[in-house]
Parts: C-alpha cells; structure tokens; sequence
C-alpha cells in the first residue's frame, strides 16, 4: 500500500527546572520512536511503541509444557485450572472459559499470574482495522469479558510476528502493560502516570486526519522498552532497529504507524480498568496468529 506524504509538526515547550526538564528532554525521544512520530506524524521521526523484550513472553518460551500451560491460563478442567479450584464445577468436570480465539501458543504467552487481559483482534494479516475486548480471569470459572468490544485501530500494513523499525505493521505477541501517561489529567488509572505537556502532537494522519489529541491518553506497551518507566523513555533494549514507542493510545480516525489506537472514551475507561495488581497485558494481532 503507497503512503501519501504526511505533515509533522510536533508542539513542545520549552520546560525549564527539575523532571519538567527531564520530561521535556525524553519527549524528544518521541521523534525516534514509533508511536509518537508514527501514527502519521512521518517527518518528525518514526514513533513506534513495542516491547520485544520487556515484559513479552517468547513463543515457545514456557517453562511447562503446553497443555500445562493451558492450564496455568483457565483452559484446563475446572479440577486443574491453575488455582485449585474444587467443588461443583469440579465434579460436573466442567472447562474453565477460554479467551474466545486463543490457540495454544498464544495462550502459553499469557503469564500464570495475569489475571487480566487486553485482547486486540485484527481483521486479518494486512488489515489496519481491529477490535478490543477486556477479559479478567476468575480462579474457578476462567477467562469473562469485563468490556463491550471497542472498534480499533492499528498500524497502516498490518500485523507482523518480526517488527522492525518503519515497517508499518503492529508487532503479535502478548506484552506487558505497566505504564501510562497523557497530555491530559489521569483520568483515574492505577497505574503510574506521567503527564506533560511532551505528549503533545500535530500534523495529519494517513487518511488526511488530524493527530491532535491522539496522546491525551496513552498506555505502553511493553515492547522493545524498559517497563516502569514513562511511556516517554525511548530506551530499546533490543536495539533502535526493532522500533518501540508502541502505544494504545486515542484514535485520531485512521490507522497508526504500530500502535493500536481506540475512541477517546474507550480510553479512559481503558485506563480505569487496568489493574497492576492482575499483572494487565495485552495479547495482540490478526486473528490467523492469535489462533495459533
């Protein structure tokens, strides 16, 4: 698919003082990045958010073997669903529930200790289109949505399993989500969050849409990146070449450069519902990987 040219105008301030300072210096990291230049913002420098290393668990990485694994993660049988779970639905040999559209090696990345998670669907492998749901998992009943489905977006290409820096395409994978932050006040998030005026931006998308307010709110996502540190960090463990500055952040209506983006209301409700203590990740990518 052929880009049209975009304009990138990035609003900074000036800071002076103290974590302004600091805050102002990481915000030029924006423009290296993948999300904050990314999402259409092409001239200031690609801003791509995601967390290869970090908090992402390998495919194949699981220490148990995979039907274990399942277990660990509500697919097993209410009797060996991870946390003991006895009773009723022990004896009715009942299943704990599945995240809907989960194969095996995607449920072997979800850590055992997670207990909620943000499932981004894309439509397939080169669509830009995607949708969002929120699951938490009950010890003895397993995975249920705690969300209606959100409509999305992600990046211009598509979906890749090897992101690389400026290939326009969303990293698959399952990745941490340990940090927040936004032009605007927290809107009520448990987790750490930083606000300036750094995560401004301007210019126009791929579709000629206007960018601002795209990082009101934005959420991290673990990849390529150092986890507790604010979503400004442009440190990249596996090297610049694999991008990084992967967000979910607002979408500005039109698809992003590796983010995946949602409406502004989904967003805050996002940001209420993450839980640091049910260890939130996200498991993203077109529907074919996820249901591997």
């Amino acid at each position: 698919m052929s880009v049209r040219p975009t304009r990138a105008v990035r609003a900074l301030r000036t800071l002076r003082g103290g974590p302004r300072l600091a805050a102002a210096l990481l915000a030029t990291g924006l423009l290296l990045t993948g999300c904050a230049d990314g999402d259409g913002v092409r001239d200031a420098g690609r801003a791509d958010t995601a967390d290869k290393a970090g908090t992402r668990s390998g495919r194949g990485a699981a220490s148990a073997s995979e039907s274990d694994a399942a277990g660990r993660n509500g697919e097993d049988t209410a009797g060996g669903a991870g946390a003991g779970a006895s009773g009723p639905l022990e004896a009715r040999g009942a299943r704990a529930r599945a995240i809907p559209g989960l194969g095996p090696e995607t449920r072997a990345e979800i850590p055992p200790g997670t207990t909620q998670a943000v499932v981004v669907t894309g439509i397939n492998r080169d669509s830009n289109l995607s949708s969002v749901v929120v699951y938490e998992r009950d010890p003895v009943t397993g995975w249920e949505p705690v969300t209606d489905t959100w409509p999305a977006h992600n990046a211009l290409e598509g979906w890749t399993d090897d992101h690389n820096q400026g290939d326009l395409r969303s990293p698959v994978g399952v990745y941490g989500l340990t940090d927040a932050g936004g032009r605007l006040a927290d809107p009520g998030t448990r987790l750490p969050y930083d606000r300036g005026p750094a995560f401004s931006v301007s210019g126009t998308g791929f579709e000629g849409e206007p960018l601002e307010g795209s990082f009101d709110y934005v959420v991290a996502i673990n990849y390529n990146r150092v986890p507790g540190s604010t979503p400004l960090d442009w440190t990249r463990p596996l090297g610049g070449d694999k991008g990084g500055g992967i967000w979910i952040h607002v979408d500005h209506g039109g698809p992003t450069q590796a983010c995946v983006s949602v409406p502004r209301e989904r967003m805050k409700e996002l940001l209420r519902t993450l839980d640091p203590a049910k260890r939130p990740v996200v498991v993203m990518g077109d529907e074919e990987s996820l249901g591997r």
